[in-house]
């Protein structure tokens, strides 16, 4: 009777520990671009495959996405890193990189521990990426805001005819090129993305 008892002690142990909810280990911030990304763009795939593994992920409506102020996602995105635990993983595309380098110029420190940055505008053609240009940003302070920071770049990128290697020459301390897949979304074909998932996911 003794031994019966006693084995189910730790089936009633284990039950409880399952019924706890799981401490965060690390959290995931996306943040789109220009008139946000859509159901087939690679950070909505992203997004939906964290969040299959139980990830924290945060993937915000930006305020106003076809005619975006930098006032309004700057004041958007502090409750959202203010909101992140464990490790910090952010990952930016096109106009969402210019938000992150305006808060990195602005002063925002050790807000992250790992930030992608995907295709970074350059265009003087689209009124938002003239609103958004972090004129003054530094490597200092890229390397500031996050512990580990990785920019991508493709050309001819569209909304980066200069090549973002020269738009934002110095910034960067860690850069890769993949070329011809202009402005990696999902009209180049950036849908599901298996090596950004790797990126995201590396311990």
């Amino acid at each position: 009777m003794g031994d019966a008892a006693g084995d189910k002690e730790p089936a009633r142990v284990l039950a409880r520990r399952r019924r706890a909810p799981a401490r965060l280990s690390r959290s995931f911030l996306i943040l789109h671009g220009l008139e946000g990304s859509g159901p087939d763009h690679w950070q909505t795939w992203l997004a939906g495959r964290l969040r299959e593994r139980g990830e924290n992920v945060r993937y915000p409506d930006l305020p106003d996405p076809f005619d975006p102020r930098p006032g309004e996602w700057l004041a958007a995105l502090q409750p959202e890193l203010a909101a992140l635990e464990g490790e910090r993983i952010v990952l930016c595309h096109s106009l969402g990189c210019l938000l992150w380098l305006l808060n990195a110029r602005d002063g925002a420190r050790d807000v992250a521990d790992r930030a992608l940055l995907v295709a970074p505008p350059c265009t003087d053609e689209v009124q938002p990426v003239v609103r958004f240009r972090p004129t003054g940003v530094t490597a200092g302070d890229v390397e500031g805001a996050a512990g580990e920071t990785l920019m991508l770049w493709s050309e001819p990128d569209p909304y980066c005819p200069a090549s973002a290697a020269v738009a934002f020459d110095g910034v960067f301390q860690n850069a890769r090129l993949i070329p011809d897949r202009g402005h990696l979304n999902a009209d180049a074909g950036f849908g599901p993305w298996p090596e950004v998932e790797d990126w995201a996911l590396r311990s």
